[in-house]
């Protein structure tokens, strides 16, 4: 798919005056997930949420798309400065030691991303301040303030776990804050403010535009209501520094050495600061930077309202970004167990790192994509991945390939012979092409619950095929060659459109497949060997030789810890 970049865009941070205007016409795929909050080890839902984008990514890989996956941590904030003084370190000693931990986990889960965002990174630094200064520099003409940020004294009720001031709309029916804030405590302090209340409307306007043209805000399209109801409530605006006398880990404001900035205003800017050819220095290389942006931005449904689905656009709104570059919310749902969020405070949270070392890390890929439609929550299940696995994947099409392979060596001594022309064996190619064509439909909806649904079916259909021809039989029949080669050549020809569909869920079992299959191409890209132009029907030529099967999906069983 060709995306056209938008043309006549306006520069991020560079002075208002500076506009480019070009036309770029590029085969890109920017995809970011929220960035992790360093102040306790991975759970299941960061795993989740990278393993998703990490298949996303490379679906648009195998479609040929130059792909930039970013991804990282969140480094700043008071629950972090309190936990290194609880540890007795310092705040940057503390991060480190948790930042090890995410990325040797996404290592051990193969997600592989194209940049690290780490907000105490020199660059990101930089950007949130000249951001910052960019914002205060805006003055209004008539009355010489800055149009975004002023500075006021208020007093007010402050969550001490979210971090943030709370107003009247977050209390519950009582009158009370509920359990969700942690502690609540009255502040009275002197701050900076960026203004949201003036682009209620435009953002309101902008939802509705979007959802008109087809391109939603937020996905998936239930979200939409929730996200225009939350912005028809907004009320105030957002404090967005801290006084360092009581937070000095943060980044510190360009113009008022005094504060730092709020954790959230510095973390959302994380998606440009990292992004290609985007640098607040003046003459920085936008072109580059907007061949990219937007982005798709893969994030939990917690932190949708109100960080990335108020804050963030308004932000980018006043940094000059156009409305067709506001960025596209991917909405993921929660694991839970029992029907209870996971929480390490109620003893049910799950630990994604065990779980890769009990079952592999395939195998938990495999069951975080299979088990939760993309947008909705879903019940953890230890003994469900095991059985997703033995049944889909070592049932299924682990039995579809010893059995295709062990025929193919028994029957044709490894080498295959082209069917006749015109036929369709088993309607294998017909699956095949509906399959495909399932991949594509679930990727315009990022539906990949449903993708591997389809490649599923497609390996079901495969092994129906074998018991209704009965190579067995065929092969005891002098006159039924053409039969056998047929379906044979088709059994192996739907496992190697097998592999290159399901590669982005399971990418060592799929090479695995294919290295039987002895099947190469030179349409490799990055990583991968293969593309999705290579799932046309007939790649395999007259004469192909195939191994001898080797078990890739070994059974599992449930594994109880001590």
């Amino acid at each position: 798919m060709i995306i056209e970049a938008w043309s006549r865009v306006r520069c991020g941070i560079a002075p208002a005056d500076r506009l480019l205007n070009f036309t770029v016409v590029k085969n890109t795929f920017f995809v970011t997930t929220a960035i992790d909050y360093t102040n306790g080890a991975p759970h299941l839902g960061h795993a989740y949420e990278k393993v998703l984008a990490d298949v996303l990514a490379r679906y648009h890989r195998l479609k040929g798309e130059e792909v930039f996956f970013l991804t990282g941590v969140d480094q700043h904030g008071q629950k972090v400065q309190q936990s290194a003084e609880k540890q007795g370190v310092a705040p940057q000693e503390f991060v480190n030691g948790v930042t090890a931990q995410f990325r040797s986990l996404w290592e051990k889960l193969d997600v592989r991303y194209d940049q690290w965002a780490a907000t105490t990174d020199d660059r990101h630094k930089q950007c949130v301040r000249a951001i910052l200064q960019r914002l205060w520099d805006d003055k209004d003409p008539r009355t010489g303030a800055s149009r975004w940020i002023y500075k006021d004294s208020r007093g007010g009720y402050y969550s001490v776990r979210q971090e943030q001031f709370l107003t009247d709309k977050e209390r519950g029916p009582d009158g009370q804050f509920g359990p969700e804030w942690g502690q609540v405590e009255f502040r009275e302090e002197e701050n900076y403010y960026f203004r949201l209340e003036g682009s209620r409307q435009w953002l309101l306007d902008l939802i509705d535009a979007r959802s008109r043209a087809g391109n939603p805000l937020v996905l998936p399209d239930f979200r939409v209501a929730e996200l225009r109801n939350a912005v028809e409530k907004l009320a105030g605006d957002l404090c967005i520094s801290r006084p360092k006398a009581r937070l000095s880990w943060g980044i510190e404001f360009p113009f008022d050495a005094d504060f730092v900035t709020y954790v959230w205003f510095d973390a959302l800017v994380n998606y440009i600061s990292f992004a290609p050819g985007y640098d607040p220095a003046v003459g920085a290389d936008l072109a580059e930077f907007h061949g990219w942006w937007p982005a798709l931005h893969v994030i939990g449904k917690d932190i949708l309202i109100p960080a990335h689905g108020v804050y963030w656009p308004i932000m980018l709104r006043a940094l000059g970004f156009s409305d067709e570059q506001i960025p596209t919310l991917l909405v993921h749902g929660w694991w839970n167990i029992g029907g209870e969020k996971m929480s390490k405070s109620q003893g049910n949270s799950v630990d994604p790192d065990v779980l890769a070392d009990r079952y592999g890390a395939e195998a938990l890929r495999y069951y975080l994509m299979t088990d939760i439609a993309t947008g909705r929550d879903a019940d953890f299940s230890e003994e469900r991945l095991v059985q997703r696995y033995n049944s889909e994947l070592a049932k299924n099409l682990g039995n579809l390939l010893n059995r295709t392979l062990n025929m193919a060596q028994k029957y044709q001594g490894g080498t295959l012979k082209a069917p006749a022309a015109g036929t369709d064996a088993g309607g294998l190619r017909a699956a095949s092409e509906a399959a495909i064509q399932a991949v594509a439909d679930g990727l315009k909806t990022d539906q990949v619950q449903a993708i591997a649904g389809a490649i599923l079916a497609f390996s079901s259909h495969a092994n129906g095929a074998i018991e209704a021809a009965a190579p067995w039989k065929l092969a005891k029949d002098p006159g039924a060659a053409d039969a056998l080669n047929g379906i044979l050549y088709g059994l192996v020809e739907s496992l190697r459109i097998i592999a290159i569909l399901i590669s982005p869920f399971v990418p060592d079992a799929a090479h695995g497949i294919l290295d039987q299959l002895n099947w190469k191409t030179e349409h490799g890209h990055g990583n991968e060997r293969f593309r999705l132009a290579d799932t046309g029907w007939g790649g395999l030529p007259e004469g192909h030789q195939v191994s001898a099967p080797v078990p890739l999906f070994p059974q599992l069983e449930v594994q109880k810890a001590e």
